[in-house]
């Protein structure tokens, strides 16, 4: 009967704080699988730019009409706008 609370506890533990977060990082890796160019996404420090590139782990970003920027892939924080694969560069 001793061993009963302790059960109870890690039940607990798994159903209101390990699944969830299990649950965060498949929607997370999901959402980081499905990336592609001309995205809108915010970084994890909060710039905002649009997807130029895209490979395995990197991602180049256009912050504005001059201004490119590589980031790893894991330092996106969410989607805001999904894109078109129209071409972004001006030339």
């Amino acid at each position: 009967m001793t061993i009963v609370p302790f059960v109870f506890m890690i039940a607990i533990f798994y159903f209101l704080l390990i699944r969830p977060q299990q649950k965060k990082q498949k929607q997370r890796n999901a959402m980081l699988g499905q990336l592609k160019k001309g995205d809108k996404i915010v970084t994890i420090g909060g710039l905002h730019g649009t997807i130029l590139e895209i490979t395995s782990d990197i991602v180049v970003l256009r912050v504005n009409d001059v201004t490119k920027m590589t980031f790893d892939r894991s330092a996106i924080s969410h989607v805001t706008t999904v894109g078109s694969d129209v071409s972004l560069d001006k030339k």
